[in-house]
């Protein structure tokens, strides 16, 4: 099992994509209009930098998020936050600032700063848009992700299947209904990004306003399903990038991924508001406020805890799913009920003794949810907050 904290900073800079090298029109089809910006372009940028290792047993904590903050936040404040970053940043001199190589460069920059920690920075996510993110990982490896949204309506439903069945599988949804979509694109590394943007522009074209059961030739006669569009957009970019997956989010709360080696991962998001007060028994009281801060608060304070769940699937070519949708819904809702409403250190025995720190939270619901979910579950995210996350993983990532 893997445990990962999260933390999300904030900046905004400027920045020209652009190769001296290149002519003006090269530049051009390889990074769109922005390369005509000579004095460069505004972005406001959201990187999360994600935290690998085993917590102590003591304090519940991996590390301490206001570390990353500080630390993290010190090189972002010092040498990204307000900058235009090809001429303030002397490490995008000559290297052209795209969301990959920004990912890339925080990773180097930060990681060295933990060196000695307990936890190590195992990557760096960064989102440059709403069509454009990135994520460099510890090993050199480096994902740029492409989204683009359509709407669509559809009957979800398999011609393989009798109108009983369907409605069986699929309750309400057999009926005309829409979803307003939201799709990743993931490739292997970087990828020109004026060819990717037209790709995502042709596929946006190819389904938006359609009637996906009537409107798109290759899901005639075939099962509509969120599974099988995903897997459908995964085969319209097969051969013409380096995809590696496309995720297709359904709604906020609920997506599919397809893999380019024919796996797949179904993702459903539940919430539950809970108090809490993090403490360690064998602190003094002022070890508690220096190591917690506000939250070692003597009356406690609460969250609005969002969890999510992501399963392993194989993909059933006769009914289209991957999952029953109800069941993996009602599974995740009851994984927390117990905790409900409830002020976890009093009322839950889970942390009776131990502190109810994130870690300790994601870790304690994942055997509740693992066993409901027939032992499928590959990761597990709980958000604190907006800012703060931690993941369970039943294998490391890349």
């Amino acid at each position: 099992m893997l445990l990962t904290v999260s933390k999300r900073v904030e900046f905004s800079a400027s920045r020209r994509l652009f190769l001296p090298r290149l002519s003006a029109d090269e530049n051009r089809l390889r990074f769109g209009d922005e390369s005509a910006a000579r004095y460069g372009s505004g972005r406001n940028y959201v990187a999360y930098f994600v935290f690998s290792g085993e917590p102590d047993p003591i304090t519940g904590m991996l590390i301490n998020i206001s570390e990353i903050k500080r630390r993290a936040g010190e090189v972002i404040n010092n040498r990204y936050d307000h900058r235009f970053l090809n001429e303030d940043n002397p490490a995008f001199s000559e290297v052209v600032p795209t969301a990959e190589n920004i990912a890339l460069q925080l990773l180097k920059e930060v990681g060295p700063l933990f060196a000695d920690d307990r936890a190590q920075l195992a990557a760096v996510h960064l989102r440059e848009s709403e069509a454009r993110s990135a994520t460099a990982y510890a090993n050199g490896a480096v994902d740029g992700n492409f989204w683009f949204e359509f709407s669509a309506a559809r009957r979800t439903m398999s011609p393989h299947l009798s109108e009983t069945e369907n409605e069986q599988l699929f309750g309400p949804s057999v009926r005309d209904h829409g979803h307003n979509y939201r799709a990743r694109v993931s490739v292997d590394g970087e990828s020109e990004r004026a060819d990717m943007f037209q790709l995502m522009n042709e596929l946006r074209v190819a389904f938006d306003h359609k009637h996906l059961n009537r409107d798109v030739p290759a899901l005639r006669d075939q099962p509509v399903t969120t599974e099988s569009l995903a897997r459908l957009l995964l085969s319209e970019l097969t051969g013409r990038s380096t995809v590696t997956r496309v995720r297709l989010h359904e709604r906020d709360d609920f997506f599919v991924e397809a893999w380019r080696n024919g796996e797949m991962a179904i993702g459903m998001r539940d919430r539950f508001g809970a108090a809490h007060r993090l403490h360690v028994p064998q602190f003094s009281d002022i070890e508690n406020a220096e190591l917690f801060g506000k939250c070692n608060n003597l009356r406690g304070h609460g969250h609005y805890y969002i969890t999510e769940a992501t399963v392993g699937a194989n993909y059933d070519e006769r009914t289209g799913a991957a999952v029953k949708f109800e069941q993996m819904r009602n599974a995740i809702g009851a994984a927390a009920n117990a905790w409900r409403d409830k002020h976890l250190d009093k009322e839950a025995e889970e942390f009776r003794n131990q502190p109810s720190t994130g870690e300790n939270i994601v870790r304690a619901l994942w055997p509740k949810l693992d066993t409901s979910l027939d032992h499928r579950l590959t990761r597990l995210r709980l958000w604190e907050t907006r800012n703060n996350r931690f993941t369970v993983r039943r294998i490391e990532p890349r």
